[in-house]
């Protein structure tokens, strides 16, 4: 395994003639679905040593439908050039450097089937299609020629390599033809022999007919067959050999010279000896040739099993030849091969390059027959990729072509060591999972529900789940036993369980000991653990924390549930996605940062990531379930639906996610940044797995057939690509067909093509769900299929026996006739239903007995002699035989005669009516004989009961009546009546059937009626139709309607949840009335608060307070949004937030905006809410106590800063009021640190200008004694009110004129030229807060700037700033920040040399501590001025446990409370003392400058102290 990306590309074309090529040098390329990958192969490929020589290196993308045929140029100085042809119709020319179209032409009107780019002329490409159409196009001149030679199906064609104008064309029917292009196309030679397609045609590579020596003898068998045309023999027929391969088993090598066939091959029947296929399906031949240039007496061929054979034609009769790779087992194709293309490296090796219906590319060295290398591919979406965590770089991949892949990633001798597993799949594979622990155990789910186990260690077929899903399976995971599986001893139960979530929206649990027993449905669990009495959510995702103690459901609904083990107990709900969850991941256990290991990050529908902490939620363990509505990190950028999530084992916080949107995105999740974005898949990813040894290396599988391996470092883009739905526009320019004139030409009749039928690499659906499944190994289906309908066309035959000449013209009318009688004979079949009553009247009624009257209207001697044979039977005693015979053979004269004749006369004249297709008068007959019961029963049995003989079924019987009442309704189902049914079942009072008919043909409106109307109240059948249809109902976004049936089946909790869905502030406000009104407080208030901040966001304030106000849980809540109401407008005024709204609708508070902010607030909080007395304040105080918001980063949006800094100034606000100032104090500060975290500094300013205006002397009055648990908090507090304060004054000296203000004084004053020549250091301290702007030096020297009282009070006060404890602190904490720092980066740099190390030359013998030093001494982990130290492990370990012991010295007091950088503040407080000296007293100075020299350890502090310390 080498640091460089790698690809596992689509499986070539199946079933083109050559869809495959290759260049002297080292380039190969291959058609796969709509695109060709190339191959770098030889010494040119880089590859790493003791490795394959072979690498892909490049896709060429533009066709919009299969390509059908790819050709390079063979000329020396063109190498770069190829041709491609394509289901679309086009013809494209490609520069395989620039991999950009040269040119295209789209001359063909039906699919081409064949295309050649000429060995003799540089700029002719020569192609043919279904309809024996031949274009010759010269790209030089963009000029082509059209050849029409005979009317059938090309399957193949060849340039001759000796002459420039000689064309081989084999066609479907068997015949080959050798044309003249000069000549228009005229034959030189027709050569009959086979009687099936042409599948392959090659010329002998030398010239003349000497290189074999073929006796006249040797062939007397052969029949002389006359050419199409005899003519003069020239030179340029002379001399060559023709070799054809046919689906007819035969290889013939035909002479140019003669005109006719001069050995013919059988192929032999070998014993497969490759075990990688299913036995079950059965394949067709393909026989492919390729003659070697070097070896004119040799030719190699495909066989019937993917065999290749090497035929030594000096001895014809003795059918001799070599089997390539015969002394390895299993380097064979395990499937019929489809293409040979020789390949010359650049170290002159000769190999053979073969495609096969196996998915392999298998590259074959031409001197000793053995396999040099094989290249994988897939055949279909790559659903799944996993990670073993046993058997180290071993990647599972599910792909859609019914196969697993097992990759070695870790290989040293391939770079694609991939093992295929088959058996017992049957289905697309949707769902991976490792065993944690066990070896080589492997869960797998698919497409149909199927959920096994593999043994990949083993030959044996799966294990299969007795239980299977009645949809897709979405998710495999191991996981602790719950009950009823957790209950036995230690060795009566596995220790892990596996747990599948399906399409359905259940989770089963598996017994991996008994998966032949059954499955468990955790559902019920859930809700006996946790009493629930509502209907559960549809789960659509599942993931256990790795500790095993937690579990994690993601539900169609968007929420989250967290359970805890044993027993599944509901801990915790989110409610933060709103449409359905695809992916929940843990982040890992072993970081640096172990609390980090209760992050759990989440994706949806919805393009938004979000993380959440928690760790408050798991380690309190609370006794009922807390509802979460705010994300701990959010991650915005998709542009479409997350399909998968994965953290880094390497890093702590670091996220990779797959995304619809076709990128795949990694994102440093702590601080909400994007750092790489992939753009390499040209489809939808469905997966993504981080390398568990790289750092650096990801790889991502996606629904072009393709998984990467790529490299984060490689990557240029670092966010996802914006716009509207780029991925999915991108998707139909290159994906779907485009309509062009010449498709409506084709003849309706051409319906299977050769992508429908015989294609391997089959589009799937667009949506999830439906579609083709790809054709894979065990894809019965197609296969079938494509030995019947042979490709390219199903109908060619018929076409082939007349010439083509219609115009496309002409073509058209037939379509138009076609469909013009269908409608006139729509219209007939329904004419008699239109006549009016007058006509029908008219018409004579049908005969009863019209055999008997027919026979009664014979001839006059016939009818004598019925008399005669009626008399005899008449008056006989005993009926001889020949009177018998003539009374069953004149069936007619029952009438005559006794009952039983009778009965055969009326039997005979039903047969005929059934026969005739009047089957109502066959049961009038029967009626008439008596025999109803019989009549039911045949027109039960034929379904073609009718209304009036069930109405009168009566007569036979009440049981026979109730049968016939069935059999109607059963009758009436399967002419789609379902609902006349239902009414039917009914009248015999089957209530239960009608209802379960109606509901099973989703008639749910029907079947609740006549429930309601039939069944009592309280039978749980109508509950549970309300819940089915509601199910559905939401499953196709009618949430309404689906809210109104779960209120109908008393779950008023789904009711509201799914009225919640839509997710806009009208649904949620209304959902939130709903569940008041029902009783759920605890989901009212939370849909109250969700509408409030949904409609925060658009700043209808009125509207949020009014959501607010459904609840009384929520009046906490309504006094933050005031609060923030009242901030955001005195922003406004201010102009200081980020841009005026004019849709903005504000409440109508009394307050005025005169007065201190906090009375302004206190009096909007008392004229709105009538908050006036402590214990008010003290109620609203313990509502918003229990919310915790996470804290703040740089990527926080201003919007949500806001929200969480008014939440906390509302508690300080409540504090003041009860004259609790601890809190207070409190509450203050964490505002102050949320604005300073997120680098807010305008915001910060404004709450001390808001809330502390006059200073913090009033609060330090209020707390009073200094030995006050709340002193540090206060000290803090006053700490950054003095950093605000101190950035101010630092701005108000900046500008190039000076005004006067608070803090100084502006004097104008004439200039001295000592003043003049005074400079200032221009000093950047890059650890000043973000926003802070850097000062001008320079200032207009006539101003004299002196210091006001306030100044000189506020620079006294930054005494407090200047703290040597705090400085200590931070000091320590830096280096333990630093030293976590680099020894992660030393973990990196070992892991990648030892994966280096071990990939060369085996495992490395050196220390760790040397890797260490190595490692850190190398330019990417030091900085310019440490790159010549190198820090040992011991040395690193030291500095931590330093830094440790130092800072468990200090109180707690100090530790908890957090305080500006001192250093930063020395820095700003030297730079004023450089612009204006005499503002800072020198022992101010002289401190500032001692600190930076102690404790300014890093290099930016460093530099600064040079700076100003001299």
């Amino acid at each position: 395994m080498g640091q460089e990306p790698r690809t596992l590309p689509a499986s070539p074309n199946w079933y083109c003639s050559r869809c495959s090529d290759a260049v002297p040098g080292g380039l190969f390329g291959f058609a796969a679905r709509t695109s060709v990958f190339l191959v770098r192969v030889g010494p040119g490929a880089d590859a790493l040593p003791g490795t394959p020589p072979f690498r892909v290196i490049g896709e060429l993308v533009g066709h919009t439908e299969r390509v059908s045929g790819f050709t390079f140029c063979h000329h020396a100085d063109q190498h770069n050039l190829c041709a491609t042809s394509s289901d679309d119709g086009t013809v494209k020319i490609w520069d395989v450097e620039t991999k950009t179209v040269v040119t295209e032409h789209a001359l063909h009107q039906h699919t081409i089937s064949a295309l050649h780019w000429s060995p003799r002329v540089k700029d002719l490409i020569v192609s043919g299609d279904e309809k024996g159409v031949v274009f010759c196009y010269w790209l030089n001149r963009s000029d082509s020629q059209h050849l029409f030679i005979e009317p059938r199906t090309i399957f193949c064609l060849t340039c001759s390599p000796h002459h420039e104008d000689l064309v081989a064309i084999g066609y479907k029917d068997g015949i080959v033809v050798i044309i003249d292009i000069s000549k228009k196309g005229e034959v030189i030679h027709r050569l009959r022999g086979h009687d099936d397609e042409i599948h392959s045609i090659a010329w002998c590579p030398l010239p003349g007919e000497d290189c074999l020596s073929i006796n006249q003898e040797e062939n007397s068998e052969e029949p002389e067959i006359p050419n199409g045309k005899v003519i003069t023999q020239t030179p340029v027929t002379k001399g060559c050999y023709l070799a054809t391969g046919s689906k007819d088993q035969t290889i013939r090598i035909w002479s140019c010279s003669k005109g006719r066939g001069v050995m013919t091959l059988k192929l032999p029947f070998l014993k497969r000896r490759a075990g990688g296929i299913d036995p079950a399906v059965k394949e067709r031949l393909w026989l492919t040739l390729h003659w070697p240039k070097d070896q004119p007496t040799q030719l190699v061929s495909s066989c019937f099993g993917g065999e290749l054979l090497l035929w030594d034609l000096t001895q014809s009769w003795r059918r001799k030849y070599t089997l390539f790779s015969a002394s390895s087992e299993g380097q064979n194709h395990s499937r019929i091969v489809f293409n040979l293309c020789p390949l010359q490296t650049e170290d002159d090796k000769q190999l053979l390059l073969s495609t096969s219906m196996d998915r392999d590319v298998k590259c074959w060295d031409m001197a000793t027959l053995e396999c040099c290398w094989t290249l994988p591919s897939l055949g279909g979406f790559a659903y799944s990729l996993a990670f073993s965590p046993v058997d180290t770089g071993c990647l599972a991949i599910g792909v859609g072509d019914g196969m697993i892949r097992v990759w070695n990633t870790l290989s040293m001798k391939n770079n694609y060591d991939v093992k295929n597993f088959w058996q017992g799949v049957k289905s697309k594979v949707t769902a991976l999972c490792w065993h944690p622990a066990k070896e080589g155990c492997l869960a797998f789910g698919t497409d149909d529900g199927k959920v096994g186990l593999y043994d990949t260690y083993s030959n044996k077929p799966p294990q299969i789940s007795s239980t299977y899903h009645k949809k897709t399976v979405y998710t495999l995971a191991w996981g602790p036993p719950v009950p009823p599986l957790a209950f036995g001893g230690e060795g009566d139960r596995p220790s892990l369980t596996l747990y599948s979530c399906g399409g359905e929206g259940t989770v089963l649990e598996h017994n991996p000991w008994k998966l032949s027993g059954e499955a468990f449905d955790i559902n019920k669990l859930i809700r006996d653990t946790n009493s629930i009495k509502y209907k559960l959510p549809v789960h659509t995702e599942i993931s256990w924390k790795a500790d095993g103690k937690i579990m994690a459901l993601g539900n169609e609904d968007g929420s989250i549930e967290i359970f805890k083990v044993p027993n599944l107990k509901l801990i915790c709900t989110i409610q933060q996605h709103h449409k359905l969850v695809n992916a929940i991941s843990w982040h890992h256990e072993h970081g640096s940062q172990p609390e980090l290991s209760y992050l759990m990050a989440s994706g949806s529908n919805n393009a938004v990531i979000y993380v959440h902490n928690l760790r408050t939620v798991i380690e309190s363990n609370p006794e009922s379930p807390v509802t979460i509505t705010e994300p701990y990190r959010t991650l915005s950028g998709h542009t479409a639906k997350i399909t998968r999530l994965a953290w880094s084992p390497h890093h702590d916080g670091r996220l990779v996610s797959a995304s619809y949107d076709g990128t795949a995105q990694v994102w440093d999740t702590l601080q909400e940044e994007p750092l790489y974005n992939f753009r390499g898949h040209r489809g939808r990813l469905l997966c993504v797995a981080w390398s568990p040894l790289d750092p650096d290396c990801i790889y991502s599988g996606a629904d072009d057939f393709c998984v990467y391996k790529w490299l984060t470092s490689m990557q240029e883009h670092s966010r996802p690509p914006q716009g509207k739905k780029s991925i999915e526009l991108e998707k139909k320019r290159l994906f779907q067909p485009k309509p062009k004139p010449k498709k409506k030409k084709k003849p309706t009749s051409r319906v299977p093509t050769k992508q429908e039928l015989c294609d391997g690499n089959e589009e799937e659906s667009i949506k999830e769900g439906s579609g083709p499944v790809e054709n894979g190994v065990s894809d019965q289906e197609t296969e079938e299929e494509a030995r019947e309908p042979e490709p390219p066309c199903a109908v060619t035959s018929v076409v082939s026996k007349e010439p083509v000449t219609c115009t496309p013209a002409s073509l058209g009318l037939e379509k138009s006739k076609v469909t013009i009688n269908n409608k006139v004979t729509s219209l007939k079949k329904e004419a008699p239903k239109e006549k009016p009553e007058a006509l029908i009247k008219k018409r004579k009624a049908r005969s009863m007995l019209p055999l008997s009257t027919s026979l009664d209207h014979r001839s006059k001697e016939e009818l004598h002699q019925d008399c005669l044979v009626l008399a005899t039977a008449k008056h006989s005693k005993e009926l001889s035989e020949d009177v018998s015979a003539d009374l069953e053979e004149r069936f007619h004269l029952g009438l005559f005669t006794d009952r039983a004749t009778l009965y055969r006369m009326i039997d005979v004249e039903g047969k005929g009516h059934l026969e005739n297709g009047h089957p109502e008068l066959y049961h009038q007959l029967m009626l008439w004989k008596g025999d109803l019961k019989g009549v039911l029963q045949t027109a039960a049995e034929r379904g073609e009961l009718t209304d009036n003989l069930v109405a009168m079924a009566p007569v036979a019987g009440y049981h026979v009546w109730l049968w016939a009442v069935e059999a109607f309704a059963k009758q009436l189902c399967f002419q789609d009546q379902c609902v006349k049914a239902a009414s039917h079942l009914l009248s015999i009072h089957k209530v239960y059937e009608a209802i379960e008919l109606l509901k099973s043909n989703h008639f749910y409106r029907e079947a609740i009626a006549v429930a309601k109307a039939r069944l009592r109240p309280e039978d749980p059948v109508l509950k549970d139709l309300y819940l089915s249809w509601g199910a559905i109902l939401e499953k196709d976004g009618h949430y309404a309607l689906a809210a109104k049936c779960y209120l109908g089946a008393s779950s008023a909790y789904d009711a509201a949840k799914v009225l919640a869905r839509k997710g806009d502030a009208a649904s949620l406000r209304t959902a939130a009335e709903l569940a008041s009104v029902v009783g759920e407080n605890e989901l009212s208030a939370s849909l109250a608060l969700r509408c409030a901040q949904e409609l925060l966001l658009a700043k209808n304030w009125v509207g949020a307070q009014e959501a607010l106000q459904l609840h009384e849980s929520l009046k906490g809540q309504r006094l933050v949004f005031c609060l923030l109401e009242l901030l955001s407008k005195h922003l406004e005024e201010k102009q200081l937030s980020e841009g005026k709204s004019s849709s903005c609708s504000y409440n109508a508070w009394p307050a005025g905006s005169e007065g201190p902010f906090v009375e302004r607030v206190t009096a909007a909080w008392k004229s709105a809410f009538s908050l006036d007395s402590p214990e008010q304040y003290q109620a609203a105080l313990q509502q918003l106590q229990n919310i915790e918001y996470p804290s703040a980063t740089n990527n926080t949006p201003s919007k949500q800063l806001l929200l969480h800094v008014c939440h906390d100034l509302t508690l300080a606000v409540l504090s003041q009021q009860l004259a609790s100032w601890d809190m207070a104090v409190e509450g203050l500060l964490r505002a102050v640190m949320r604005s300073y975290d997120s680098g807010n500094f305008t915001i910060m300013q404004e709450v001390h200008s808001a809330f502390l205006p006059e200073g913090c002397d009033h609060l330090r009055d209020k707390l009073g004694d200094h030995q006050s648990p709340t002193t540090p908090a206060f000290k803090s507090l006053e700490a950054f009110f003095i950093y605000g304060r101190l950035y101010e004054f630092w701005w108000s000296l900046s500008g190039p004129c000076p005004e006067s203000s608070i803090w100084i004084r502006a004097v104008h004053r004439r200039t001295t030229s000592v003043e003049q020549s005074q400079q200032v250091d221009n000093v950047s301290p890059e650890e000043t807060d973000p926003k802070a702007s850097q000062p001008e030096p320079s200032r207009t020297p006539e101003l004299d700037v002196r210091l006001t009282e306030e100044g000189k009070q506020m620079l006294t006060a930054c005494k407090e700033l200047i703290s040597e404890k705090h400085a200590s602190l931070q000091n320590s904490q830096r280096t333990i920040a630093e030293v976590q720092e680099t020894l992660a980066e030393m973990i990196r740099q070992h892991q990648k040399s030892q994966l280096c190390k071990s990939t060369a030359s085996g495992p490395d013998k050196n220390e760790p501590e040397q890797e260490a030093e190595q490692s850190l001494s190398s330019p990417q982990s030091q900085s310019k001025e440490e790159k010549s130290e190198t820090v040992s492990l011991p040395e690193l370990t030291k500095r931590l446990t330093e830094a440790n012991e130092s800072i468990a010295k200090f109180p707690e007091s100090i530790k908890t409370w957090p305080f500006p950088d001192v250093l930063e503040c020395c820095l700003i407080l030297l730079h004023i003392g450089s612009q204006c000296p005499g503002f800072v007293t020198q022992e101010m100075k002289q401190q500032a400058q001692e600190f930076l020299l102690k404790y300014g350890n890093t290099e930016v502090y460093k530099r600064q102290c040079q700076t100003l310390c001299m």
